[in-house]
């Protein structure tokens, strides 16, 4: 009866665990998938076609959400500046919010909106619906960048290039600036894994890419008409499953870079993945009851959005596999061999997802801080609030 019991719990626990490296496996495998060549007449007429949309330059909004952000802020506003594209074709706008009269000054001297709010409780959402409700002139699209994401210069032009063919929604390639350290490292690592699995590889089966916070652009209409229905922390995830309802297709812009700077301490860390994890709790509570209309109405999009919220974080998942395969192996029974073989699965996934320039060994080394890291993830589990609204900064590290 003992052992009886204790295998119904290991078979309870490999499938848990094993629902979330299969999802992770079939979308790694699938951004392997060839790629028909498009011909050289059908890519000759495209270019035709998007010569003449492209004729007028599309209008831009830059929205910066700025909280404490001191350090940073200045120099990421100046060097977008320095954009190729027509001077009267966007605009850059700054919320302040908590940051020194000294930064705010400098900000004025820089050709951009400057806009200094005070909230009770600051927040991203309240932060970009302060700025729509201020800003009364209209764009064609507005873009959401963090303080401390840095962009090419032709940022724009090549943005403008993807807005013609019609997108409301598109995500550019998050990457990461800096790799001072281990930490710094792994977490550019795990950006670009989520860039390949929930990007690229949805992309490339006709789903819609995930967002991620910054370097977001969307139709300007649309996101003023919608962005006052943001009301927690996660407002990338909120945005998501609002274009998913509406049957809005997120595309994916492998070729547009946003440098973006990655978190390099383990208290950094900690703060950053317990606002993810709340937001994906979060997330996953407000799908959930949209699900059974999802189903009627055949909105694929919007049923894998919920089951991407239900999934285990992958560096949690890695180290519980790995520890449960080890644990199972040092009993009587051969119950052991599923546990290595998803072990296997889910080290293969997380190779094929991550880019061939990122396959190093010193890159691999520098996974011996995974489990320092899944054990502040496990402690975040203890502080997840579902029904919490406050914004959990990040500060940069000087």
């Amino acid at each position: 009866m003992f052992w009886q019991l204790i295998h119904i719990i290991d078979i309870f626990l490999w499938l848990l665990l094993a629902a979330s490296g299969a999802y992770i496996l079939f979308f790694a495998l699938v951004s392997l998938l060839w790629r028909k060549p498009i011909s050289r007449l059908s890519s000759y007429l495209e270019s035709q076609v998007l010569a003449l949309r492209a004729e007028q330059n599309y209008t831009y909004l830059i929205l910066y959400p700025a909280y404490n952000e001191d350090r940073v802020i200045v120099s990421s506003v100046h060097k977008f500046l320095g954009q190729y594209y027509p001077y009267n074709g966007f605009h850059v706008a700054v919320i302040s919010d908590h940051m020194q009269p000294e930064t705010n000054d400098k900000l004025r001297e820089l050709p951009i909106t400057l806009l200094t709010p005070v909230f009770e409780k600051s927040s991203k959402a309240k932060a970009m619906q302060y700025a729509m409700d201020q800003i009364k002139e209209d764009y064609d699209y507005v873009v959401i960048l963090d303080a401390d994401n840095v962009v090419d210069s032709n940022f724009l032009e090549k943005l403008n290039e993807v807005c013609v063919k019609g997108y409301k929604a598109i995500q550019c390639h998050r990457c990461a600036k800096n790799n001072n350290n281990d930490i710094a490292v792994l977490d550019g690592v795990s950006e670009e894994i989520n860039n390949t699995i929930f990007r690229k590889a949805h992309n490339r089966i006709g789903l819609s890419s995930a967002l991620i916070g910054s370097g977001m652009c969307f139709d300007f209409k649309w996101f003023k008409e919608n962005v006052h229905k943001l009301t927690t922390a996660g407002e990338d995830r909120e945005l998501e499953a609002l274009l998913l309802m509406q049957g809005i297709y997120i595309h994916y812009e492998e070729s547009i870079p946003v440098f973006d700077e990655k978190v390099s301490n383990k208290d950094n860390f900690q703060k950053q993945r317990l606002r993810w994890m709340t937001a994906q709790i979060q997330s996953l509570l407000r799908l959930l009851p949209y699900i059974p209309k999802a189903i009627l109405t055949g909105n694929i999009d919007y049923i894998d959005k919920t089951i991407q919220q239900a999934l285990i974080p992958r560096s949690m998942l890695i180290v519980l596999t790995f520890i449960m395969a080890c644990l199972v192996t040092l009993l009587p029974q051969t119950w052991y061999l599923k546990w290595w073989l998803l072990f296997l699965f889910i080290c293969l996934s997380l190779y094929v997802s991550t880019p061939r320039q990122l396959r190093s060994h010193s890159v691999l080394g520098k996974a011996l801080s995974i489990p320092v890291l899944v054990w502040k993830m496990l402690l975040n589990i203890l502080k997840i609030d579902r029904k919490s609204t406050d914004f959990i900064h990040t500060t940069h590290d000087k």
